[in-house]
């Protein structure tokens, strides 16, 4: 890694390093060719990585966890993307899936939330997405009727990152249609309720080894006290959702980097080791000047993360920072995962690069979900643009 680490920087790189190769590295090709994607996930890999508090760095030591500086926490999500990034997006959806509870709910519901992940299976899921809706998170049609001392709640969320595995959920449903996004209030819904299930698997392109599903809600009752903020946060969910994407966008351009790191890497060590012609192709201008380009791609994203995570450790305003990191990260990784393919497989009739053997392919089809989840980028370029014509910054 290119930059200078604190010592607790280095201390988790390490960790991190040190599990991934023993348990994430020999496993993940094959479990990527599962064809059941129900049955695609490694369990057993990813419990030893909740042992290791890889699931709870950001859940705050008096709730049980093992909370770090974000700064650290970027690092962290740098270096397990590195290493694979579904493993990594095991461990972050579990931490989004807390951030509304953080930023809306009260020290109890913190707690109970907490409490589901540490003593649960160790995942957690954010249930926002519906069928109608895709981007417009605001079209929301899952309902929740309070009835007595309970809230019950019916409807249909896709897409949904843990979903099938997590112990717990923060479901984002409609408790008043009339009042649009002010009418969305979010609740804690423990998956062992009775009426809640998850239902149809995704068989996606790449992201292969977490599971992305549907969820139904049928008449899942839930206490009122799983209504985040209770009283106080009724028609505040919304906000606690928009708030949370904010915060969480620039871990996943901090995962996206070190996908674009280790793709770089391997194209490095390919071409160096290629002799075609009596001269290794890293020798070659075209391929030095395809190397330059990603190498500052990399450099650029890991900047901009960077500095959307400094302005939110300080509490300055960072949503367009935010975004702006996501969105370049991310097209960078695909563009930095490309043409490591290309030098890879397309170089001097080369070919590695595009087979199934090797991790360069599977990073090519991972790395495009990262381009589309937590807002498309296509919305972060709403956001930006926003806030530039707005006068909030350029």
């Amino acid at each position: 890694m290119s930059r200078i680490l604190t010592e607790e920087q280095q201390h988790w790189c390490d960790v991190i390093g040190e599990f991934a190769k023993k348990e994430i590295e020999p496993i993940m090709l094959d479990w990527d060719k599962v064809t059941d994607p129900s049955k695609a996930i490694p369990f057993d890999a990813y419990a030893k990585a909740f042992k290791l508090g890889l699931n709870t760095f950001e859940i705050p030591k008096e709730y049980g966890g093992n909370k770090v500086p974000l700064d650290v926490a970027e690092v962290m999500y740098e270096e397990m993307g590195y290493y694979d990034g579904n493993f990594a997006s095991v461990m972050q959806t579990t931490n989004l899936a807390l951030k509304p509870i953080l930023i809306g709910g009260t020290p109890e519901q913190v707690q109970y939330f907490a409490k589901h992940i540490i003593e649960g299976k160790g995942y957690a899921a954010f249930a926002l997405t519906e069928p109608q809706s895709g981007s417009d998170a605001s079209n929301v049609k899952t309902t929740a009727v309070k009835e007595g001392d309970e809230w019950v709640i019916n409807g249909e969320k896709c897409f949904i990152t843990n979903g099938g595995e997590a112990d717990i959920v923060c479901v984002f449903a409609s408790t008043d249609p009339t009042k649009g996004t002010k009418g969305i209030s979010a609740f804690m819904v423990p998956t062992s309720t009775p009426g809640f299930s998850a239902t149809k698997y995704e068989d996606k392109c790449g992201f292969r080894t977490i599971s992305t599903c549907s969820l139904k809600f049928e008449n899942v009752r839930v206490p009122a006290a799983n209504l985040v903020g209770g009283e106080a946060g009724l028609g505040k969910g919304f906000g606690f959702a928009m708030k949370t994407l904010d915060k969480s966008r620039a871990c996943v351009g901090a995962l996206a980097v070190g996908i674009a790191r280790r793709a770089l890497d391997e194209a490095i060590a390919f071409v160096k080791e290629r002799v075609p012609f009596g001269a290794p192709v890293s020798k070659r201008q075209g391929i030095q000047w395809m190397i330059a380009d990603m190498a500052t791609k990399i450099e650029a994203s890991r900047q901009l993360v960077t500095h959307a995570n400094d302005l939110q450790a300080k509490g300055l305003p960072f949503s367009k920072e935010a975004a702006m990191a996501k969105m370049f990260a991310t097209n960078a990784a695909m563009e930095v995962c490309t043409d490591a393919v290309q030098l890879m497989a397309g170089v001097l009739m080369g070919g590695k690069g595009y087979m199934k053997e090797d991790c360069v392919e599977k990073m090519f089809r991972d790395i495009k979900a990262y381009c589309i989840f937590e807002g498309t980028n296509q919305i972060q370029k709403i956001v930006i643009s926003g806030a530039v014509l707005s006068g909030k910054g350029h």
